[in-house]
């Protein structure tokens, strides 16, 4: 039977180099001891929070020097995970350092319930008498803007102990997709079989190979749904039951609460494109379905390549030359970051068993960020590298210019360095290329970016929007009503055009986002201000890769809106909404007239 590679048998150049947190597993060992044991350099502050703005400085400056250390520890054990899930020794060490950080997530949970006791003005009056305090300004702030919120110190204690049991639906979902959800290998036109992990081929030119990876996947998928829709149930009744312990309006203005962006914009991005969007996507997937001959339109098709015989391949080695070419226009500090990236073993691109779906990007404090993915010498992945590669890129910035906790810009920001960087390196190759073959396929790779963004997520980010009112109501969330409202979302969305089968009404299975918060919706915030970064960047050149570098260094010091509007756009309004959507009903258009 042909399967994929053990993480054994993968090229150690083809992985991340860990030993750049630590050495050897034997030093994890011990540093996870000693992390253990320095709780009480935070906890001998408690009850002392009161006796001055000194004393409260050292006891912030022991907690962040406690918490980078822990930040290491989990680290290293959970991009082991990644690696290979199926690895009992790394799951061991991931559900060690887990318990040990839960431990001191609680022990140390004082710090903000006994700081929001104090009298009122008092940690204002701190932040003006002590200029130690600075850099951990933005954080005292946002503990003032949670007061309202904050519920009896006794009561914090509890909800910290319980951490690690809060976060079980997300490890209970990321480990079964990961150790336990198998695929078998699937068939081509030719016959030939290929190995299968969670989601492979389903973008892939041969329709007979695709449509048996969907079919395949949706198997896999099926057999779990009962499991995963309890899984996610517990996560969305989880913050139903916090935001109305908490006192918040409901479990979404908690969770934007956190993004610090309000519901008004929250609102705008998903009507204006999921509603506005959707006649150009249709009009897409029309022409895909005549150009390809296909009978139907399955949800594995939307984004199958228009000319199956044409998809241009390269390698690693060109990849990295493309993409810091491209990148280039935001000057050479930021280039050297992209060269040592690159080169110095911060990206996992091997394809094995068990390693985590999906790309992803994680700084680790005082070392480098790491990313994963699955190389497959396209050169649509090296956009996908891109893509990450603008994570790591705001990660090293915000960690050379900023404090340990005013590294991350919140969620609603997070998704926008990444975009931009993909964007950026699509028009540099569209720039370098006159085939008309080529500047179309490129184009549709510039599409399947806006439907990851724009449509995909957006419209897990809209199962959300209906879901957690229906929770808030008593409802119980069943696999049966989460498949009857994906499919409803996506028959609206596609008004016919994509047949709405099983597998397609299953696809809330697929992602981990879905225990992140909201973090669906804003892979199109993100887009939004990615696309008119790069626009006003290819207009204006240096001056606009100046400021948007400027914004990557300020990390999490200013909020998201303040970024945003620091990189000259606002999404106070929905013009900047309205004008990416406009420019992907132009993509579509070149597209549909160059056939």
């Amino acid at each position: 039977m042909v399967t994929l590679p053990k993480r054994s048998e993968v090229p150690v150049e083809q992985t991340w180099n860990l030993a750049d947190i630590f050495p050897t597993k034997e030093a994890w060992e011990a540093e996870l001891k000693e992390v253990a044991s320095l709780v009480g350099s935070v906890t001998k502050f408690k009850g002392r929070l009161g006796e001055g703005a000194k004393t409260f400085l050292a006891c912030c400056e022991a907690l962040e020097a406690l918490m980078k250390r822990v930040v290491k520890v989990v680290s290293y054990a959970s991009l082991h995970l990644a690696s290979d899930g199926t690895n009992p020794e790394y799951q061991e060490m991931a559900a060690r350092a887990m318990s040990i950080a839960t431990t001191i997530g609680t022990e140390t949970s004082f710090v903000t319930s006994e700081a929001l006791s104090l009298p009122e003005g008092t940690l204002e009056k701190y932040l003006a008498e002590e200029p130690g305090l600075e850099p951990f300004r933005i954080t005292i702030e946002k503990m003032i803007e949670r007061k309202p919120y904050q519920l009896h110190p006794d009561t914090e204690a509890a909800l910290a102990a319980l951490g690690e049991v809060l976060g079980a639906p997300a490890m209970i979902y990321e480990r079964s997709r990961t150790a336990d959800l198998s695929c078998n290998p699937v068939a081509d036109s030719k016959g030939t079989l290929h190995p299968m992990a969670f989601g492979d081929h389903e973008d892939h030119p041969d329709t007979v190979l695709r449509r048996n990876a969907y079919a395949e996947t949706t198997r896999a998928m099926k057999a779990y749904q009962n499991t995963y829709a309890a899984t996610w149930a517990t996560e969305v009744n989880k913050n139903v039951a916090l935001a109305r312990l908490r006192g918040y309006e409901s479990a979404i203005h908690m969770l934007l609460h956190q993004q610090e962006v309000t519901i008004d914009i929250y609102n705008n991005l998903h009507d204006i494109i999921l509603t506005e969007l959707a006649p150009h996507m249709r009009r897409y997937v029309r022409l895909r379905k005549e150009v390809l001959g296909l009978d139907k339109i399955l949800y594995c098709d939307i984004e199958a390549p228009l000319e199956p015989e044409y998809e241009p391949e390269t390698t690693w080695e060109e990849a990295k030359q493309i993409i810091l070419s491209g990148l280039s226009v935001l000057g050479p500090e930021y280039t050297e970051i992209m060269e040592d990236a690159l080169n110095n073993r911060w990206v996992d691109w091997a394809n094995n068993l068990g390693k985590r779906t999906g790309a992803f990007c994680s700084s680790v404090y005082g070392v480098h960020p790491y990313i994963c993915l699955r190389w497959d010498n396209s050169l649509r992945e090296a956009l996908t590298l891109a893509h990450e590669l603008g994570h790591a890129g705001q990660g090293v910035l915000a960690q050379r210019y900023q404090s340990f906790n005013n590294t991350r810009p919140t969620m609603f920001f997070i998704e926008a360095p990444s975009t931009i960087n993909e964007i950026l390196v699509a028009n540099y190759i569209l720039s370098q290329d006159t085939d008309v073959r080529r500047r179309r396929w490129l184009i549709m790779q510039l599409l399947k970016t806006y439907h990851h963004n724009f449509v995909r997520h957006l419209i897990e980010g809209e199962l959300q929007r209906r879901i957690y009112p229906l929770a808030e109501q008593g409802r119980p969330i069943t696999a049966n009503l989460l498949n009857k409202i994906q499919g409803e979302i996506l028959d609206e969305f596609w008004g016919g055009e994509v047949e709405i089968d099983e597998g397609a009404r299953l696809v809330w299975m697929r992602q981990i986002h879905y225990y992140r918060g909201l973090y669906p919706y804003t892979y199109s915030a993100g887009l939004t201000i990615g696309t008119a970064v790069a626009k006003a960047i290819k207009e204006q050149g240096a001056p606009a890769a100046e400021r948007w570098i400027e914004v990557l260094k300020l990390g999490g010091t200013k909020k998201p809106l303040e970024l945003s509007r620091m990189a000259g756009v606002d999404m106070t309004k929905p013009d900047p909404i309205r004008e990416a959507v406009a420019f992907v009903g132009e993509l579509v258009d070149e597209v549909v007239n160059s056939f």
